[in-house]
């Protein structure tokens, strides 16, 4: 028994959730760095407080993805962990650059830190249910298809977000200056649309698109795939560790791609804006209030917003033509060359607006990053555990980034003196390395096969 193939409007509408959540995670990552540094972070603290948002991963996504697994009800499958991470992640995108409205209770930069957390655990609990029905709805034959629309709509919805602060001062006279210690109004009102975005596109997946039941499933299962047998039922949460020891061999050989691709990319987020700011801007370390400063702020919005549009491009236009022709894997290992080359090139751009240029060359890698390791991944999961799989597959997601915002912190101060720039050289290096480590992995039905 096969699936039954779905039009393009169907998979954009499966996917239509992740437009909102990656809207708010565009808020969250062109923008925490610099509300955390209003309410009083140094810059080498930055990555200690980012620490929350791997470490949610790490905790939430695999529970989710179990739990979910097991999930049937009116509501389905993955559905009903869309609606409630939606709902708290837009209270935490209201809350956390209004932090200091709570100063009488707790210091603003703690209240910060909490707003991010939940909306770490809170994008989590939405964002992996979103890469299981992928792999639970589409045919080997659209995978490639359905995680590129998935990309394209990441990468729309992240445009939208990271450049919201820039177009609410430039075009609606929102004003960017603030006083020290307070967020400016741009930034507040683009996390308050932003929340009103990511619900609205989650209840439009909820309403446009079908699951499969759990019996439905069983019926399109390889026997052949290497994936842990489900001839066991499996109901109790510690068989994560379980599933984790049978990962497919598939997943272990990613496990080294995405761990350098995730630590380069947490690197970018965390350290863009004071890299930025005074390497390309010449503002001192110190200064985070600035005129000069909010304005570098928002520049990064707009840079952000680049590179999460070419990968919109790429991902819906080319993706999946040019993974048909040369594979998968030659298609990821070439992206990851091309973003890294970009990351590295920041350090030579003579004014803020050359940087757009590698912003570019990022959007490919990132569009490819979205995409290509769950499209070869999906392949290997039997169906009853795409949930759990794509959850523990995160932990390849999230611990380089936990180590990244161990070390990093510690490398700018003491190893590069305060110079955030070359944290974004290290990023460069480090999607170089991912792209070499591409070659071992084994893409079990890789789509050119099929051709």
């Amino acid at each position: 028994m096969e699936k039954r193939k779905l039009s393009f409007w169907e998979i954009w509408n499966m996917s239509f959730g992740f437009l909102g959540i990656q809207m708010g995670f565009a808020l969250q990552n062109a923008n925490a760095s610099r509300i955390l540094q209003i309410f009083g972070a140094d810059v080498h603290e930055l990555s200690w407080f980012w620490i929350i948002a791997p470490l949610m991963g790490l905790i939430v996504q695999p529970i989710i993805g179990h739990y979910s697994d097991k999930t049937w009800g009116k509501f389905g499958r993955r559905k009903p962990f869309f609606l409630v991470g939606a709902v708290l992640a837009s209270v935490g995108l209201i809350l956390m650059p209004q932090a200091n409205i709570f100063i009488s209770v707790l210091p603003a930069l703690w209240v910060g830190a909490g707003m991010l957390m939940i909306m770490d655990a809170s994008f989590n609990i939405a964002m992996e249910p979103f890469r299981a029905l992928v792999g639970d709805n589409l045919r080997t034959d659209q995978r490639t298809a359905g995680f590129s629309i998935q990309t394209s709509l990441i990468g729309f919805g992240a445009v939208i977000g990271s450049a919201l602060p820039y177009i609410l001062t430039k075009y609606f006279g929102v004003p960017n200056s603030t006083v020290p210690g307070s967020v400016p109004l741009n930034l507040t009102l683009s996390f308050i649309i932003g929340a009103a975005v990511l619900i609205g596109s989650i209840l439009v997946t909820l309403f446009t698109t079908k699951e499969y039941s759990p019996e439905e499933l069983a019926k399109f299962e390889d026997p052949q795939n290497d994936a842990i047998s489900d001839s066991e039922e499996k109901s109790k949460i510690t068989d994560i560790f379980t599933d984790f020891a049978k990962m497919p061999t598939t997943m272990r050989q990613l496990s080294w791609v995405q761990f350098f691709s995730w630590f380069g990319l947490f690197g970018m987020w965390v350290f863009t804006t004071p890299a930025i700011a005074h390497h390309i801007y010449g503002l001192p370390l110190e200064d985070t209030s600035s005129q000069q400063y909010q304005d570098a702020g928002d520049w990064v919005g707009i840079l952000f917003g680049v590179y999460n549009l070419v990968s919109a491009i790429v991902a819906l236009f080319f993706l999946p033509y040019i993974a048909k022709k040369i594979g998968r894997k030659a298609t990821h290992s070439l992206s990851l060359i091309i973003g890294g080359i970009g990351l590295i090139s920041i350090y030579f751009m003579p004014n803020e607006d050359w940087v757009v240029l590698p912003m570019v060359l990022i959007g490919v890698a990132w569009a490819s990053i979205l995409a290509m390791p769950y499209a070869i991944l999906a392949g290997s999961i039997t169906p009853k555990k795409m949930g759990v799989y794509m959850g523990i597959f995160n932990f390849f997601v999230v611990i380089p980034q936990i180590v990244n915002a161990l070390i990093g912190g510690p490398i700018v101060k003491y190893l590069y003196n305060g110079d955030a720039i070359y944290a974004l050289v290290t990023s460069g290096v480090s999607f170089l390395i991912a792209a070499a480590l591409v070659s071992k992995v084994k893409d079990v039905d890789d789509i050119t096969q099929k051709s």
